[in-house]
């Protein structure tokens, strides 16, 4: 509505103008009444001038609209010309202008401060450098943010240059530096006489036509130390069990066979029919404790893994000839598909071989209580990911057991040794992947080799 006003008001002035202009002129030419020729020609000259005062104040007022726009000055507005302004519709659309201007700024700063608190209250050390080199001659190159999390696993302050930070911590900026295009580094430092391990990420951002360098690290050595702490304790927990299994009857009999030959120079057929069970059974339990010493030193002398190109095809032939008369035997239907493969991957045959039979052999056992047993083994490809799968219809696990599964020793077969998941897990640790169990008792449980394939 405000551009016909302004157009209107604009049309007018020009009109009125012309049409003094006009007069001006024909009464020259035509009569000599002086008097008003003066008198259209002064008001000809004031319509002029007040033209250009209006076209002036408008051109000034447009100007600083847009100077208020151009440096986010919200300071700026119009609200007296809206009230006595000749156009007061212009004056309030350039305040609502403005104030949606402050608004989105507003919003920005709100937001910006938003995830500085996040990023402040996060315990991952982040910190951002203006620019795309690190190494300057200059020594101007600027940090943005510096969170406490970064001050405090440095131990420095939150400085405002890279060179003071380089200063303080030189081995932790040429790290930095040597994957400035971007990337995953672990970084071990000496903070205080304190070993340091970072895990440490870099991503380049360009926001603007503005580079910046985003930096973002934690320390993964008391994570680590604490993993390994849980770890040991449940292996310690499992081994005390055993050991002490093994060990008490043993202590008992000893005491027994202990008081029966006290005092005694020699034994008649009643003390040695009494003796001989006594002794056996010592045996028996220190073959035992031999046997889980020999399982503990199977698990922890792996042999390192000699990596050759084998098609999948290869491999479920193999475990096909090896497995499969075992399981006719049991009366289980054994399926091994896609055993005409073609897809290499680098691994140790023997080592994969004696994990899958890890896996089959457990399988084997879960499907000994169920009517119409299958095992099926296969591979599938995702997420640049291989997986080698076992899976069965057996009595599966429940979701309390499976974190308990690959811990040494620990089983649930009446006769098993529990080490079997555990090598299996090693042995996939010691090719770069994993073993992931997802279990739907007597319905599907899956074992699944995981391989890094690209």
């Amino acid at each position: 509505m405000f551009y016909h006003r302004f157009t209107f008001r604009l049309t007018l002035r020009i009109l009125f103008i012309n049409i003094l202009a006009i007069m001006l002129v024909y009464l020259v030419i035509n009569t000599t009444l002086w008097f008003t020729i003066s008198g259209i020609a002064m008001l000809l000259m004031a319509s002029m001038v007040s033209f250009y005062i209006f076209i002036n104040k408008m051109n000034d007022d447009i100007k600083r609209f847009i100077l208020a726009v151009k440096t986010r000055d919200n300071t700026i507005n119009f609200k007296n010309k809206v009230r006595k302004g000749s156009f007061p519709e212009l004056y309030k659309s350039f305040d609502e202008i403005i104030q949606i201007h402050k608004n989105i700024q507003l919003e920005k700063e709100s937001m910006f401060q938003l995830i500085k608190t996040i990023l402040e209250q996060v315990p991952v050390g982040v910190i951002v450098v203006k620019g795309k080199e690190l190494e300057t001659d200059q020594n101007q190159v600027e940090i943005v943010f510096f969170n406490q999390a970064a001050s405090n696993l440095l131990q420095v302050p939150a400085y405002k240059y890279w060179h003071r930070l380089k200063n303080h911590i030189p081995i932790f900026a040429r790290e930095i530096n040597s994957i400035k295009e971007g990337g995953k580094k672990f970084i071990e430092l000496k903070i205080q006489d304190k070993l340091t391990q970072l895990s440490t990420e870099i991503i380049p951002l360009n926001l603007y036509h503005t580079d910046y360098i985003i930096i973002s690290f934690q320390n993964i050595k008391d994570e680590i130390e604490q993993k390994e702490a849980e770890s040991w304790n449940r292996l310690i927990d499992v081994i005390s069990h055993e050991i002490l299994n093994s060990i008490t009857p043993i202590s008992s009999l000893s005491d027994t066979v202990n008081r029966m030959i006290t005092d005694k120079n020699t034994l008649n057929e009643e003390d040695l029919a009494d003796l001989k069970p006594a002794l056996l059974t010592i045996k028996r339990r220190s073959e035992g404790l031999l046997d889980f010493v020999k399982d503990y030193r199977l698990i922890a002398e792996l042999p390192t893994p000699v990596l050759e190109n084998h098609t999948i095809g290869e491999i479920l032939k193999h475990i096909k000839l090896l497995m499969q008369p075992y399981a006719t035997g049991k009366n289980i239907r054994l399926i091994i598909g896609e055993t005409s493969s073609k897809i290499t991957i680098k691994l140790d045959l023997k080592l994969i071989e004696q994990a899958l039979i890890n896996l089959i052999t457990n399988s084997i056992y879960a499907v000994e209580e169920v009517e119409n047993p299958v095992i099926e083994i296969n591979y599938r490809l995702a997420h640049n990911k291989l997986f080698l799968e076992v899976s069965d219809n057996g009595k599966g696990l429940d979701s309390s057991l499976t974190d308990k599964v690959f811990v040494p020793f620990f089983t649930t077969r009446k006769n098993g040794s529990g080490i079997g998941l555990t090598i299996t897990r090693n042995i996939m640790k010691m090719h770069g992947g994993n073993v992931e169990l997802q279990s739907s008792p007597y319905d599907k449980t899956v074992f699944s080799l995981v391989f890094k394939y690209q």
